[in-house]
């Protein structure tokens, strides 16, 4: 799905593209903050700054060490974080999470919201999803969750101060009231939720009281966004969180997803974030059409500079981007073995081997962010095995090996694991490639989203391809579950090395 390129006076939607769900954002003085969900990676729940809504730049990830951030070998694919609730309060940023693969719900604090974030505030009577946290005017501080159930609670010590509560669970009979999100606007408090489930019929509605605790009245225009049954490019909208601008005027985030191809439509980058503007009407928000390509803010854009597409590795840590399944160590993972040079050992795993203790693979890698993108690496495989992979889940991915003895690929979709081409390997590193390319002709209901051409490439720049996959097995609709494409590097045995990695989008509309 080409896109218009952004004008001074339009954006392009999503703000922030790629495997970035659940958008909780907050503003402190002229700046906005904004962190999503991670589910089973490591580092967990990914910041962003921005100046201006439309630019944002990743500055770290809240949860960035094991003491925070326990996913056990055995933590399924789309289990681990869910939803933050980020907030600027009294002079500190707090980030509420549930951790749903063992501990349960979890505050953080940071006077800096780059970090360092503080060890966890563990919430043991809070028994929901997707928490939210806010305070009233004398101090309370209200934990309301999935269902949609609230409770007092103490921030400090992570206690509950009395019982929980049932509020208000969106149109009777919905599926999945979730995501709620309490905010103080005027005279009322507002509870804007999820509901639907966060498929093609995701919603977002809202309800008002005069006090935090309600009672709260529905709005009569519920839903206040959404594109079910719809033909629109942006699907499954929903869990959306509120901000206002420093010139009074209200902006909302919320996540989407681009579906491709023919039937049923196959999303494979994930539930995105996307931005919209809300207007007041009889107290009541009403929020703005959402599309691909937006009329820009009336304010400066501030762009900033372009991220490199080509990591050397010439840095002490890797990158805020780069997240991997379950954990990663310096010991597995480091740039310092060898300078200029990633390193991976292999800690005696594939890119299957989860259900398994103390096994697990090595793999670091980043959100696929375009419809069309390449990734290529140059590899050193002398001490071992390894190379790039195309991983939506530990049973949907796709990958190219090197060895000192060949090249291979492998498919796996589901039960199905198989080598799909191989040649013998050449002296010395080699430039693994992959190629992404967005099908943008549907011919009939069974066109799929995309292309993925894997192979090497040769010394003279000519890409020698040793086989061409549908990418409709690495979608959501075909594996299920909450995340989205990431591309990246593996050691499967031994130690691997590599000199860089180069990501580069190939539609310059969506650059």
């Amino acid at each position: 799905m080409p896109s218009t390129p952004e004008t001074g006076t339009t954006f392009i939607n999503p703000v922030i593209p790629g495997f970035h769900p659940d958008p909780s954002i907050c503003r402190a003085g002229a700046d906005y903050y904004l962190a999503c969900s991670s589910f089973e990676y490591f580092p967990g729940v990914p910041v962003f700054h921005s100046r201006d809504l439309v630019h944002w730049t990743q500055i770290g990830n809240a949860l960035d060490r094991p003491s925070q951030l326990r996913l056990p070998p055995g933590t399924p694919s789309s289990g681990g974080i869910y939803a933050p609730t980020l907030r600027y309060h009294d002079g500190r940023f707090w980030l509420i999470v549930t951790n749903v693969s063992g501990d349960g719900n979890l505050l953080f604090t940071a006077t800096d919201p780059a970090g360092p974030w503080s060890d966890p505030i563990r919430l043991p009577g809070v028994h929901g999803i997707d928490p939210d946290i806010a305070w009233d005017d004398d101090g309370t501080c209200w934990c309301t969750y999935a269902g949609v159930e609230q409770v007092r609670i103490d921030p400090h010590t992570g206690q509950t101060l009395g019982p929980p509560r049932r509020l208000w669970s969106g149109a009777p009979g919905a599926k999945a009231p979730e995501a709620p999100h309490l905010h103080r606007i005027g005279d009322y408090w507002y509870l804007l939720i999820a509901e639907g489930g966060t498929e093609r019929c995701h919603a977002v509605s809202i309800a008002r009281g005069r006090t935090p605790n309600g009672p709260f009245e529905p709005c009569p225009a519920n839903p206040i966004l959404t594109h079910r049954g719809t033909d629109h490019p942006i699907q499954n909208t929903g869990h959306a969180d509120l901000v206002q601008a420093p010139d009074g005027s209200w902006w909302m985030v919320l996540l989407g997803v681009r579906p491709q191809g023919g039937t049923p439509g196959w999303h494979v980058l994930g539930r995105e974030t996307f931005l919209v503007p809300v207007d007041w009407v009889d107290d009541w928000p009403v929020v703005g059409e959402l599309s691909p390509v937006m009329p820009a803010p009336p304010w400066p854009l501030r762009r900033p500079a372009d991220q490199p597409r080509r990591d050397d590795f010439d840095t002490s840590e890797p990158a805020p981007y780069w997240i991997s399944p379950r954990h990663r160590s310096a010991q597995d993972c480091t740039t310092q073995e060898q300078p200029g040079r990633l390193t991976l050992h292999a800690r005696g795993g594939s890119l299957d081997d989860t259900d398994v203790d103390d096994t697990d693979v090595t793999f670091v890698g980043r959100r696929q962010q375009h419809l069309s993108c390449r990734v290529r690496a140059q590899v050193d495989t002398v001490e071992g095995q390894g190379g790039l992979a195309v991983r939506l889940d530990d049973q949907h991915h796709y990958a190219i090996e090197a060895s000192p003895a060949h090249v291979r690929v492998r498919a796996r979709v589901g039960p199905l694991n198989t080598i799909v081409a191989s040649r013998p390997a050449a002296s010395g590193p080699v430039i693994l490639r992959i190629d992404v390319t967005a099908v943008h002709t549907v011919r009939d209901a069974r066109t799929g989203p995309d292309t993925i051409a894997i192979g090497v490439e040769e010394p003279d720049g000519t890409f020698a391809e040793l086989t061409s996959l549908d990418g409709r097995y690495l979608s959501t609709e075909v594996a299920g579950g909450f995340t989205g494409r990431v591309l990246g590097m593996f050691a499967s045995a031994g130690s691997v090395h590599f000199d860089w990695f180069d990501y580069e989008p190939l539609d310059d509309l969506e650059d």
